[in-house]
Protein backbone atom coordinates (compact mmCIF):
# COMPACT_ATOMS: atom_id res chain seq x y z
CA UNK A 1 0.00 0.00 0.00
CA UNK A 2 0.73 3.99 -0.59
CA UNK A 3 0.43 6.09 1.89
CA UNK A 4 0.37 10.44 1.08
CA UNK A 5 1.07 13.24 2.49
CA UNK A 6 1.25 16.77 0.80
CA UNK A 7 1.39 20.47 1.32
CA UNK A 8 1.07 23.33 -0.74
CA UNK A 9 3.88 23.01 -2.44
CA UNK A 10 4.81 18.86 -2.56
CA UNK A 11 2.87 15.69 -2.82
CA UNK A 12 5.40 12.28 -1.69
CA UNK A 13 4.46 8.82 -1.41
CA UNK A 14 5.60 6.07 0.63
CA UNK A 15 5.08 2.34 0.32
CA UNK A 16 4.79 0.33 3.08
CA UNK A 17 6.77 -2.46 1.61
CA UNK A 18 10.28 -1.61 2.55
CA UNK A 19 9.21 1.96 3.79
CA UNK A 20 10.24 3.33 0.34
CA UNK A 21 9.61 6.62 -1.00
CA UNK A 22 8.13 6.13 -4.44
CA UNK A 23 6.71 9.93 -5.37
CA UNK A 24 8.03 13.15 -5.38
CA UNK A 25 5.94 15.46 -7.07
CA UNK A 26 5.72 19.05 -7.36
CA UNK A 27 2.36 20.60 -7.26
CA UNK A 28 3.23 23.93 -9.09
CA UNK A 29 4.46 22.08 -12.20
CA UNK A 30 3.73 18.39 -11.81
CA UNK A 31 6.80 17.67 -11.95
CA UNK A 32 7.92 13.87 -10.29
CA UNK A 33 11.32 13.99 -8.98
CA UNK A 34 11.73 10.96 -7.91
CA UNK A 35 13.11 8.03 -10.53
CA UNK A 36 9.83 5.63 -10.74
CA UNK A 37 11.78 2.68 -11.31
CA UNK A 38 11.70 0.68 -14.16
CA UNK A 39 12.77 -3.69 -14.55
CA UNK A 40 14.84 -3.50 -17.31
CA UNK A 41 17.17 -0.70 -15.50
CA UNK A 42 17.18 -0.53 -11.85
CA UNK A 43 13.96 -1.44 -10.21
CA UNK A 44 14.58 0.04 -6.96
CA UNK A 45 13.41 3.97 -5.99
CA UNK A 46 14.31 4.61 -2.40
CA UNK A 47 15.56 1.41 -0.39
CA UNK A 48 16.25 2.08 3.33
CA UNK A 49 19.46 -0.11 3.52
CA UNK A 50 19.83 -1.61 7.08
CA UNK A 51 21.50 -3.17 9.12
CA UNK A 52 24.18 -3.25 6.68
CA UNK A 53 25.52 -1.00 3.82
CA UNK A 54 26.38 -2.76 0.60
CA UNK A 55 28.06 -6.39 -0.05
CA UNK A 56 29.37 -8.57 2.91
CA UNK A 57 32.16 -11.21 1.86
CA UNK A 58 30.16 -14.22 0.73
CA UNK A 59 27.36 -12.31 2.36
CA UNK A 60 28.05 -13.65 5.45
CA UNK A 61 29.17 -11.81 8.78
CA UNK A 62 30.33 -13.56 12.57
CA UNK A 63 29.27 -12.32 15.61
CA UNK A 64 30.03 -13.52 19.08
CA UNK A 65 31.54 -16.54 17.08
CA UNK A 66 28.28 -17.15 15.27
CA UNK A 67 28.00 -16.96 11.70
CA UNK A 68 24.95 -15.38 9.83
CA UNK A 69 23.85 -14.58 6.43
CA UNK A 70 22.70 -11.29 5.41
CA UNK A 71 21.51 -9.87 1.93
CA UNK A 72 23.11 -7.06 0.06
CA UNK A 73 22.13 -3.80 1.56
CA UNK A 74 20.53 -5.70 4.84
CA UNK A 75 16.76 -6.84 5.31
CA UNK A 76 14.79 -3.67 5.60
CA UNK A 77 14.09 -3.13 2.12
CA UNK A 78 13.08 -5.97 1.17
CA UNK A 79 10.17 -6.35 4.63
CA UNK A 80 6.77 -5.32 5.05
CA UNK A 81 6.57 -2.27 7.35
CA UNK A 82 4.15 -1.34 10.09
CA UNK A 83 1.91 2.29 9.26
CA UNK A 84 2.41 4.13 12.31
CA UNK A 85 0.25 7.64 11.33
CA UNK A 86 -0.09 10.46 9.10
CA UNK A 87 -0.80 13.52 9.97
CA UNK A 88 -1.46 16.81 7.54
CA UNK A 89 2.83 17.26 7.46
CA UNK A 90 4.30 13.83 8.30
CA UNK A 91 4.04 10.53 8.25
CA UNK A 92 5.94 7.04 10.39
CA UNK A 93 6.51 3.49 9.81
CA UNK A 94 7.99 1.06 11.96
CA UNK A 95 10.70 -2.11 11.28
CA UNK A 96 10.58 -4.03 14.70
CA UNK A 97 12.73 -7.49 15.11
CA UNK A 98 10.80 -10.44 14.77
CA UNK A 99 11.94 -14.80 14.42
CA UNK A 100 12.36 -13.59 10.55
CA UNK A 101 15.54 -10.85 11.71
CA UNK A 102 16.96 -13.01 14.31
CA UNK A 103 17.90 -15.51 11.92
CA UNK A 104 20.40 -13.21 10.23
CA UNK A 105 21.05 -10.49 13.15
CA UNK A 106 20.52 -11.13 16.36
CA UNK A 107 19.38 -8.19 17.86
CA UNK A 108 15.85 -6.93 19.38
CA UNK A 109 15.72 -3.70 17.73
CA UNK A 110 13.09 -1.00 16.58
CA UNK A 111 13.78 1.33 13.49
CA UNK A 112 11.27 4.53 12.68
CA UNK A 113 11.44 6.55 9.80
CA UNK A 114 9.47 9.59 9.84
CA UNK A 115 8.77 11.58 6.37
CA UNK A 116 7.93 15.54 6.86
CA UNK A 117 6.84 18.17 4.62
CA UNK A 118 7.63 21.68 5.48
CA UNK A 119 7.66 24.28 2.48
CA UNK A 120 9.47 22.84 -0.47
CA UNK A 121 11.11 20.46 1.63
CA UNK A 122 11.26 16.86 2.37
CA UNK A 123 13.03 15.40 5.78
CA UNK A 124 13.58 12.23 6.89
CA UNK A 125 14.56 11.01 10.50
CA UNK A 126 15.81 7.39 10.89
CA UNK A 127 15.59 6.88 14.46
CA UNK A 128 17.53 3.64 15.36
CA UNK A 129 16.22 2.10 19.08
CA UNK A 130 18.36 -0.67 20.52
CA UNK A 131 16.30 -2.39 22.26
CA UNK A 132 18.84 -5.25 24.18
CA UNK A 133 20.79 -5.25 27.33
CA UNK A 134 24.11 -5.30 25.24
CA UNK A 135 25.29 -3.08 22.46
CA UNK A 136 23.44 -3.40 19.18
CA UNK A 137 25.91 -2.98 15.98
CA UNK A 138 24.71 -2.03 13.01
CA UNK A 139 24.95 0.29 9.70
CA UNK A 140 21.95 2.06 8.23
CA UNK A 141 21.97 4.38 5.13
CA UNK A 142 19.77 6.02 2.07
CA UNK A 143 19.42 5.64 -1.48
CA UNK A 144 16.98 8.00 -3.03
CA UNK A 145 17.06 7.84 -7.10
CA UNK A 146 16.52 11.49 -8.29
CA UNK A 147 15.24 11.60 -12.10
CA UNK A 148 18.13 13.63 -14.51
CA UNK A 149 19.60 13.77 -17.47
CA UNK A 150 23.50 12.86 -18.87
CA UNK A 151 25.18 16.56 -18.25
CA UNK A 152 23.57 17.68 -15.06
CA UNK A 153 25.61 18.65 -12.25
CA UNK A 154 26.19 17.96 -8.86
CA UNK A 155 27.66 20.37 -6.80
CA UNK A 156 28.99 20.65 -3.45
CA UNK A 157 28.90 23.97 -1.27
CA UNK A 158 32.53 23.90 -0.83
CA UNK A 159 35.38 23.47 -2.83
CA UNK A 160 36.88 19.59 -2.22
CA UNK A 161 39.66 17.54 -2.73
CA UNK A 162 38.65 13.92 -2.59
CA UNK A 163 39.62 10.52 -4.02
CA UNK A 164 36.81 7.74 -4.48
CA UNK A 165 36.77 4.30 -3.25
CA UNK A 166 35.53 1.53 -5.72
CA UNK A 167 34.13 -1.50 -5.85
CA UNK A 168 34.75 -5.11 -7.58
CA UNK A 169 32.33 -5.56 -10.34
CA UNK A 170 32.23 -8.88 -9.73
CA UNK A 171 32.28 -9.47 -5.64
CA UNK A 172 31.18 -6.30 -5.11
CA UNK A 173 33.27 -5.70 -2.47
CA UNK A 174 35.38 -2.62 -1.48
CA UNK A 175 38.55 -1.88 -3.58
CA UNK A 176 42.18 -1.14 -1.32
CA UNK A 177 42.85 1.67 -3.83
CA UNK A 178 41.77 5.22 -3.81
CA UNK A 179 41.36 7.06 -7.11
CA UNK A 180 41.49 10.95 -7.45
CA UNK A 181 37.93 12.83 -8.23
CA UNK A 182 38.19 16.10 -7.32
CA UNK A 183 41.16 18.57 -6.64
CA UNK A 184 39.60 21.73 -5.05
CA UNK A 185 36.44 21.77 -6.87
CA UNK A 186 33.08 21.26 -6.62
CA UNK A 187 31.20 20.25 -9.50
CA UNK A 188 30.46 16.21 -10.83
CA UNK A 189 29.55 16.49 -14.08
CA UNK A 190 26.69 13.03 -14.73
CA UNK A 191 28.25 11.53 -17.73
CA UNK A 192 27.53 7.96 -19.36
CA UNK A 193 30.72 6.74 -18.49
CA UNK A 194 31.04 7.90 -14.48
CA UNK A 195 29.28 5.14 -13.34
CA UNK A 196 31.02 2.34 -15.35
CA UNK A 197 32.90 1.24 -12.60
CA UNK A 198 29.42 1.49 -10.41
CA UNK A 199 29.35 3.70 -7.18
CA UNK A 200 31.61 6.71 -6.48
CA UNK A 201 31.89 6.38 -3.02
CA UNK A 202 33.63 9.09 -0.59
CA UNK A 203 34.48 9.77 2.57
CA UNK A 204 35.75 12.59 4.34
CA UNK A 205 34.13 15.41 2.43
CA UNK A 206 33.54 18.97 4.34
CA UNK A 207 30.10 20.02 2.28
CA UNK A 208 26.87 19.26 4.34
CA UNK A 209 24.98 19.72 0.74
CA UNK A 210 25.27 18.57 -2.81
CA UNK A 211 22.50 20.44 -4.89
CA UNK A 212 21.64 18.27 -8.30
CA UNK A 213 21.50 21.17 -11.42
CA UNK A 214 21.12 21.43 -15.13
CA UNK A 215 22.00 24.20 -17.31
CA UNK A 216 18.94 23.02 -19.09
CA UNK A 217 16.45 24.34 -16.63
CA UNK A 218 15.84 26.36 -12.91
CA UNK A 219 14.99 22.74 -11.30
CA UNK A 220 17.65 21.93 -8.30
CA UNK A 221 17.50 19.43 -5.55
CA UNK A 222 19.78 20.40 -2.54
CA UNK A 223 20.53 17.37 -0.44
CA UNK A 224 21.95 17.68 3.08
CA UNK A 225 23.46 14.29 3.60
CA UNK A 226 23.16 15.61 7.80
CA UNK A 227 26.46 13.94 9.67
CA UNK A 228 26.84 10.61 7.50
CA UNK A 229 30.56 9.97 7.52
CA UNK A 230 30.19 8.00 3.56
CA UNK A 231 28.57 9.14 0.62
CA UNK A 232 27.43 7.17 -2.12
CA UNK A 233 26.73 8.60 -5.63
CA UNK A 234 25.41 5.82 -8.27
CA UNK A 235 23.67 5.36 -11.45
CA UNK A 236 23.27 2.47 -14.09
CA UNK A 237 25.32 3.71 -16.67
CA UNK A 238 23.58 6.42 -18.71
CA UNK A 239 20.24 5.80 -17.48
CA UNK A 240 18.10 8.78 -16.64
CA UNK A 241 18.45 9.38 -12.91
CA UNK A 242 21.21 9.33 -10.11
CA UNK A 243 20.77 8.27 -6.48
CA UNK A 244 22.57 10.24 -3.57
CA UNK A 245 23.37 8.39 -0.32
CA UNK A 246 24.21 9.12 2.71
CA UNK A 247 25.56 6.25 4.56
CA UNK A 248 26.38 5.51 8.35
CA UNK A 249 28.51 2.12 6.94
CA UNK A 250 30.37 0.55 3.69
CA UNK A 251 30.58 -2.65 1.77
CA UNK A 252 33.20 -4.84 3.08
CA UNK A 253 36.47 -4.85 2.20
CA UNK A 254 38.17 -7.82 0.71
CA UNK A 255 39.85 -8.88 3.99
CA UNK A 256 37.57 -10.89 5.97
CA UNK A 257 37.13 -9.69 9.44
CA UNK A 258 36.93 -11.97 12.49
CA UNK A 259 33.54 -9.95 14.20
CA UNK A 260 31.38 -7.65 13.08
CA UNK A 261 32.19 -5.56 15.44
CA UNK A 262 35.94 -5.05 13.28
CA UNK A 263 33.60 -4.27 9.93
CA UNK A 264 34.29 -0.49 8.30
CA UNK A 265 32.19 1.46 9.45
CA UNK A 266 29.92 -0.40 11.35
CA UNK A 267 28.13 1.76 14.61
CA UNK A 268 27.29 0.76 17.94
CA UNK A 269 24.56 1.98 20.10
CA UNK A 270 24.39 1.42 23.85
CA UNK A 271 22.00 -0.77 25.75
CA UNK A 272 18.63 0.90 26.04
CA UNK A 273 19.86 4.04 23.79
CA UNK A 274 18.54 5.54 20.52
CA UNK A 275 20.67 6.75 17.22
CA UNK A 276 19.39 9.44 14.77
CA UNK A 277 20.63 9.94 11.01
CA UNK A 278 18.71 12.22 9.25
CA UNK A 279 18.79 13.73 5.61
CA UNK A 280 16.69 16.66 3.29
CA UNK A 281 16.47 17.47 0.06
CA UNK A 282 14.69 21.43 -1.16
CA UNK A 283 13.26 21.15 -4.28
CA UNK A 284 13.30 24.59 -6.29
CA UNK A 285 11.70 25.50 -9.58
Amino acid sequence: MIHYIENDFLKIGVKDFGCELTSIVSKETGFEYLWQGDEAVWAGQSPILFPIIGRLIDDRYTLDGTEYEMPKHGFARKTQWDFLFADETSMSFALKSNETTFKSYPYCFELVVTFSLEGRTLTVNHLVKNKNEKVMLFSIGAHPAFNCAIGDILTFDENETISTKKIDLQKSLLLPEAFPLLKNEKDIVITREIFKEDALILNGIKSKNITLRSDSHNRTIKFNIGNAPWLGIWAKPGAPYVCIEPWFGVNDSQIKKDDLSQKEGINAIAPGCDFNFVWSAEFSE
